[in-house]
This record gives structure tokens, C-alpha cells and sequence, in this order.
């Protein structure tokens, strides 16, 4: 998507300081962060929301979950914990519509979150 931003950040057409990159995903801090770390992870291939997930993504699914754990590992947050958020759509606070799960950790999270 030509407009994308995160498609464009995927293309290292927006330089960002990337903190993980596969042939898949690309993980960056969010430029608004709500946590000590809070880290985008983002697929390469443009998809806009979570909804548009179907069985060809499956593999893909996966990725974020493992990469948002070697990224916990990383960041000295897998013992102490960490929240795994997807947003889909206006309502649940989806800003920018390329599918996108935020790593959050490094305090204490409260229930519930929103």
C-alpha cells in the first residue's frame, strides 16, 4: 500500500531503528510508548487488520508470537512478564490499519487494560 505507513517502514523507506527483522516481520519501538518496552511487531506483507487473518496466515501467526518472545528474552522482560495486544478496528483503538501487535512489559500491568 503505497500511503502505509508501517508498509513504508517496512520497505526501510522510513528509516527506524529496528530492533528485530526476519523475511517475515519487522519489530521497532512505538513511537508513543506505554510501558518501559513497548515494541511494534509488524508483518512485512501488508494486511490491515487482524480480521483479515485466515488459515494462509497461520504461519505467520505464529511468527509474532515467538518473535515477541525472543524479543521479551532480549529485553530482560520474560521472567518478570509482558502483554501480547493486537487492536482491530476504530473501537478497539487501531490507529494505523497494517496489522500490527504490541509488546508491552517492564511494569506492572493493570486489569482490566482498557
Amino acid at each position: 500500500m503505497p500511503d502505509c505507513l508501517f508498509c513504508k517502514i517496512a520497505n526501510k523507506e522510513i528509516p527506524v531503528k529496528l530492533e528485530y527483522e526476519n523475511d517475515q516481520v519487522v519489530a521497532f519501538n512505538d513511537i508513543n510508548p506505554q510501558a518501559p518496552v513497548h515494541i511494534l511487531i509488524i508483518p512485512k506483507a501488508h494486511i490491515e487488520k487482524v480480521s483479515d487473518f485466515d488459515l494462509k496466515h497461520r504461519d505467520l501467526i505464529t511468527e509474532f508470537v515467538l518473535v515477541a518472545n525472543e524479543i521479551a528474552k532480549k529485553k530482560g522482560i520474560l521472567n518478570s512478564g509482558y502483554r501480547m495486544v493486537f487492536n482491530c478496528n476504530k473501537d478497539a483503538g487501531q490507529a494505523v490499519f497494517h496489522v500490527h501487535l504490541h509488546l508491552l512489559g517492564g511494569r506492572q500491568m493493570s486489569w482490566p487494560p482498557g
